[in-house]
């Protein structure tokens, strides 16, 4: 048995994080992917949550702060976007450098993890889950460069560079075949499919089903819910359109290449058009 009446993960983090309840749920999701425990503190003002209103169906982005500074970017992005690599770098670096007050020393920067999830085939692989963290590796003898024991012991425990420098999660829901392996495939199973079975276990993905009803929204909410299904729709139809009619515009293309050579070659007209399947109009203009 499914749950089909729940709200989109996206819907739900920019609009029903607003108590200790629903930050439950997101903080589930964190421990199951960061495989550590998040306890949310509170959701931060960025110019990600700010975008919202204005751009229903394409971006989502929260920031939100645990309970010991570490910082969370969470992305949803539904339309493809080929320099998105570019602003998961951007989006990092600026929750870096927003979140240290002037005068502040360097070894209170805050530990900034960016979550991308994308509905859309984000450069080439074949996983579903990608984690990226910085390493510095020797170029002659492959050995990895650690923090000292002095920096260890002034920077809390920290062994190595990468506990300083961002990380980035991408999670490609379209890539994932239905098969929960695993807990954290539990909660992707729900990003893809808006379905949450009964017998998964996964941290916070009891409370999701519990909460994220579309029956506890107000009913003024659920119209809006439901428009932003139908925008989803909409530009879903949209791309694919735009997608088939590049598909005939590549295949009038390469059949008007064959028709200027079989032109070039002396061919009878009615001989191209039947091979072609061209109009006489067209192959005249060549």
């Amino acid at each position: 048995m499914q749950n089909r009446n729940l709200i989109r993960f996206d819907w739900a983090i920019k609009r029903l994080l607003r108590n200790k309840a629903d930050f439950t749920v997101l903080e589930g999701f964190l421990a199951e992917l960061l495989k550590e425990d998040v306890q949310i503190q509170n959701v931060l003002e960025s110019e990600s949550n700010q975008r919202f209103d204005s751009d229903i169906y394409n971006r989502v982005g929260i920031l939100v702060k645990n309970t010991i500074g570490k910082l969370v970017i969470i992305e949803i992005q539904n339309q493809n976007e080929y320099d998105y690599f570019h602003r998961m770098s951007y989006g990092a670096s600026k929750a870096v450098t927003e979140y240290i007050a002037v005068g502040e020393p360097y070894q209170n920067i805050k530990k900034v993890y960016s979550i991308n999830i994308v509905y859309f085939d984000l450069g080439q692989g074949e996983d579903y889950v990608y984690h990226g963290k910085t390493d510095f590796i020797g170029i002659h003898k492959s050995d990895k460069l650690l923090l000292s024991a002095k920096q260890t012991e002034l920077l809390g425990g920290k062994i190595e560079p990468a506990q300083i420098f961002p990380e980035y999660y991408v999670i490609k829901v379209n890539q994932f075949d239905d098969v929960a392996k695993d807990t954290l495939d539990q909660w992707i199973y729900y990003l893809k499919n808006n379905e949450i079975r009964e017998e998964f276990t996964a941290k916070g993905i009891s409370e999701a089903r519990a909460l994220w009803r579309v029956d506890n929204l107000p009913e003024e909410e659920q119209k809006n819910y439901e428009r932003h299904l139908k925008a989803l729709r909409n530009e879903a139809s949209r791309l694919l359109t735009l997608k088939e009619d590049a598909k005939d515009r590549a295949k009038k293309e390469e059949k008007v290449e064959i028709a200027r050579k079989m032109k070039r070659e002396g061919l009878d007209l009615s001989l191209i058009q039947k091979l072609t399947g061209l109009d006489k109009g067209d192959i005249d203009a060549l």
